[in-house]
């Protein structure tokens, strides 16, 4: 049996009630996450829930991104959203493998891709 055990969150940024500088969807704090690094990113309700998995060659830009464009996954929950985990992970194999353990064993909620469970 493999071993695999979920990497601790290099950075964790939260969102904001009332945010008083420039945000989207009341996250202020992106620019904690690095900017060319690669890794993996959860995002999480407020209830600690997990809500999706996601993996990038660079981070903050990705993510950044399941905020803006009209094809994300979770567009139509960006709202749910309230703490954002990201771990670096340079290599894109073990990214791969962190990214559809964690779908599948957290059992995120809006993820699609790379499931089985049902």
């Amino acid at each position: 049996m493999i071993q695999i055990t979920i990497p601790t969150p290099d950075v964790s940024i939260t969102k904001q009630s009332n945010p008083q500088l420039s945000h989207i969807y009341g996250f202020t704090d992106f620019h904690l996450i690095t900017r060319e690094l690669g890794g993996i990113y959860m995002f999480y309700n407020e209830q600690d829930e997990l809500l999706f998995v996601g993996k990038a060659r660079k981070l903050r830009p990705r993510i950044k991104k399941h905020f803006e464009d009209t094809v994300s996954p979770i567009k139509n929950h960006r709202d749910e959203v309230t703490r954002i985990d990201v771990c670096v992970v340079e290599d894109a194999t073990e990214r791969e493998i962190y990214e559809t353990y964690i779908i599948n064993s957290l059992h995120a909620r809006y993820n699609v891709d790379k499931v089985f469970y049902k």
